[in-house]
């Protein structure tokens, strides 16, 4: 039962027939009301004038009684109020406000001790009402009239009137609505079958029959488009859906191929480079021994036949020994540089400030005159993690290309400082030297790169892809800014976190 109620009072039909009762009910609500104030105000009118006119009517039959003192028959005129029942109390006052006949008031309720001015007013559920008697323009007494006003009974009587009238009007309109809703909620109601149905069997090929040419003729009309329109859209979606489900298998089977593919290419990546470190080390290590008979032959000639020798041929084995040095260097570079892919790094936290120190030191007791002109600037260095003897290497290779491409300034700058993100530590080391052509700044890391003449700056080319291969491997990164005899900036940077999560 309590369903069936709960049904009834969320059905379009209930809400139609409601909504025109409430409609009924508030329209003959107003009207009753304003008929209501309107006759009590025109019953208040209506005694009001009645009490003036009554009051006025005795005023002038008693105008001679109050001339000669004749009491008695002012209290005749009085009694003539005993056909006027609901006035219940009058009283006639001299020129001297006293009272002079009086008629009624055996209800308890006393007159004014002194009349008023001309007028009627409210005395609790009573009309009391005040006239002046005038002969020849003056003043001879007043007339006091006190009438049972009985408002509170017109407004009962008038309110079962209207009560009545509500009733029947109500039951008509109740007629009224259940006679006319179905021509309103009927579509309606086929509208939201329809779509429970579309919802239910997920059919949009039904529609619902159009039976008026009205707003709600417009709404099936709309519904049947809407259904229309997603029945469209519902084949296009499968379409979508089909297409999008062989694309998916597609491009699951391209990255089964891919993932192949990379991993025969990675395989074949490692191989080729543990055979190209192999190799490096290999030719690296057989050209060693060559190279010191080289070198050994050219000092014993210089040791043995100095005195002998020409300036010209002196100047020629100057030149093997100096070459042959040069080669011992880049052999070393080389071979450090192919030892350091099978190497393992080491990671402990490195305090980069003390690690600069140590190497700043060691790179100025080397230098001719210990590198006592140049100024050096150290700021913040924040530590580190990683391997400290390769992060020695960076440093070592950093500070010693500042140290050689400022050298010639009259006041060699090198300046070494940190910013730290985030995610990451950015050290960088910056000087006051050469500098180098910017268009030029990818061949910087590459092996046996350089951007200056071997004759004015001298150096195997080595070091920097040799600083770019250990912060790589320590999972940063290197970059560069110069311009030509400007000066150069190299940063470097290592993450704040190493790869197993230690900060």
């Amino acid at each position: 039962m309590m369903r069936i109620m709960e049904t009834i009072r969320r059905s379009i039909r209930y809400k139609i027939v409601a909504a025109m009762l409430a409609g009924t009910i508030t329209a003959l609500g107003v009207a009753c009301a304003s008929l209501a104030v309107y006759d009590l105000r025109a019953y208040e009118q209506q005694w009001s004038t009645d009490l003036v006119t009554q009051a006025e009517i005795l005023g002038h039959a008693s105008a001679a009684a109050l001339t000669f003192d004749d009491a008695k028959s002012a209290g005749t005129n009085l009694a003539l109020l005993k056909a006027r029942p609901r006035i219940v109390e009058g009283v006639i006052y001299d020129a001297r406000g006293r009272r002079f006949a009086s008629y009624g008031g055996d209800d308890g309720v006393p007159p004014p001790a002194l009349p008023e001015g001309d007028g009627v007013r409210r005395q609790g559920g009573d009309l009391v009402a005040f006239k002046r008697i005038v002969e020849n323009g003056e003043i001879i007494g007043t007339v006091y009239l006190r009438a049972h006003h009985e408002l509170a009974q017109r407004l009962m009587g008038y309110l079962g009137i209207l009560s009545a009238v509500m009733a029947l009007s109500v039951v008509a309109a109740a007629a009224m609505a259940m006679w006319l809703q179905p021509a309103l909620s009927d579509p309606v109601l086929a509208v939201t079958r329809a779509a429970h149905e579309v919802m239910e069997r997920r059919d949009f090929s039904l529609r619902v029959q159009k039976t008026t040419e009205d707003e709600v003729g417009y709404l099936v009309d709309a519904f049947n488009g809407m259904l229309a329109e997603l029945g469209r859209r519902a084949e296009a979606l499968q379409t979508i859906d089909a297409e999008r489900q062989r694309a998916e298998e597609a491009l699951r089977t391209l990255n089964l191929e891919l993932e192949r593919r990379v991993a025969d290419r990675t395989v074949q990546v490692e191989a080729a480079n543990k055979e190209l470190e192999s190799f490096s080390y290999s030719v690296s290590h057989d050209l060693r021994a060559p190279l010191r008979g080289i070198v050994g032959f050219a000092e014993a000639v210089l040791e043995d036949d100095a005195d002998t020798m020409t300036t010209e041929a002196r100047r020629k084995v100057d030149i093997i020994l100096h070459e042959g040095h040069r080669m011992g260097v880049l052999i070393n570079d080389l071979l450090a540089f192919s030892r350091l892919g099978r190497k393992s790094l080491q990671r402990a936290e490195v305090k980069m400030a003390d690690l600069v120190s140590s190497t700043w030191g060691t790179l100025k007791a080397q230098q001719e005159g210990g590198g006592k002109d140049v100024v050096f600037t150290v700021g913040t260095l924040p530590p580190a993690q990683g391997d400290r003897v390769l992060l020695g290497q960076v440093w070592v290779n950093l500070l010693s290309n500042a140290l050689k491409f400022s050298a010639k300034r009259a006041q060699p700058q090198i300046t070494v400082n940190a910013i730290t993100d985030e995610r990451e530590h950015i050290y960088f080391v910056r000087d006051n030297g050469a500098g180098f052509n910017p268009s030029y700044t990818a061949k910087l890391f590459g092996v046996f790169q350089r951007l200056h003449d071997a004759a004015e700056f001298p150096g195997t080319g080595v070091g920097l892809a040799l600083v770019q291969r250990i912060v790589n491997r320590h999972g940063g990164r290197v970059w560069a800014e110069g311009a030509l005899g400007e000066g150069a900036t190299f940063y470097f940077s290592l993450p704040r976190e190493m790869p197993d999560g230690t900060v």
